[in-house]
């Protein structure tokens, strides 16, 4: 067979044109290889860019929040500081002082003096700690059900007769339902001693398994000489009260009783510490 236009010279052309297209087509799907692979890492350096500046972002807006707030908490403590702390200290100094000269002369000294020198000293200590917290970067009260015998004894002392009842199997609570149950049974029974005229107090505490129930009641008129008649509106102290039981998920009720007085029942959903 002889090599023509239709032999071996255009088979063997033939052939190198196919390889190098072959060869053309192997780089370009190479190439488009690498390209596509940069391309996604530099995608990726991308997103991991974006990542950083949306935390950094998040970051610098909760740091400027955070200081927001210690601004605004600081103003706080100095406002109470400077409103409260000299009225207080004024109180406590001309209670000891009364106190003082009562035992100096051998008189006795009235029982609502010592309560008055008492609450004096306890709001003292109550609001030192109120601006330590608010001066800090922490959440805290250190009032609980440990103290319940002080404050009826400060209530006792100050004219108000409390009796207690404890009943369930009493054990240790969460920070949060121990001191909201104390704050409960204070404003409670302050709301007593302010609205309720001559009357006594009860105090129920509930321990069941999943929960404490505070119940406070009173025989009183309500119609005290501090604010006028009680109702069932929402003062500052029910506002506070059912704000620590919301914040806790339970509930609140208070209002006058059947055949007179007032009461206060508030739940509070509980799990032991473990």
């Amino acid at each position: 067979m002889t090599a023509g236009p239709g032999g071996y010279a255009g088979y063997a052309r033939r052939m190198r044109t196919n390889q190098g297209r072959q060869r053309f087509f192997a780089a370009g799907w190479g190439i488009s290889a690498g390209v596509m692979i940069v391309a996604s890492r530099l995608w990726l350096l991308h997103l991991r860019e974006v990542e950083q500046r949306a935390d950094e972002a998040e970051r610098t807006r909760d740091e400027a929040a955070q200081r927001r707030a210690m601004e605004e908490r600081l103003r706080i403590a100095r406002e109470l500081h400077d409103s409260l702390t000299h009225s207080i200290s004024v109180i406590c100094v001309q209670a000891g002082v009364a106190v003082h000269l009562a035992r100096k002369r051998g008189e006795d000294v009235p029982p609502a003096l010592l309560a008055i020198q008492e609450a004096g000293a306890d709001a003292a200590r109550e609001l030192r700690t109120t601006l330590t917290v608010l001066r800090s970067d922490q959440d805290g009260d250190s009032s609980d059900l440990g103290q319940l015998d002080s404050l009826v004894a400060r209530a006792r002392a100050a004219g108000l007769p409390v009796t207690v009842t404890v009943t369930g199997t009493q054990r240790a609570l969460p920070p949060e339902a121990d001191q909201a149950a104390y704050r409960i049974v204070q404003e409670a029974l302050t709301n007593v001693s302010r609205h309720a005229g001559r009357a006594s107090a009860r105090v129920h505490l509930h321990y069941s398994p999943d929960a404490l129930s505070v119940q406070v009641d009173d025989d009183g008129s309500g119609t005290g000489t501090g604010t006028g008649p009680r109702s069932a509106g929402p003062g500052l102290g029910l506002i506070g009260m059912r704000e620590r039981v919301t914040a806790l998920g339970g509930r609140l009720q208070a209002g006058p009783r059947d055949g007179g007085g007032f009461q206060v029942y508030a739940e509070l959903p509980v799990r032991t510490p473990s």
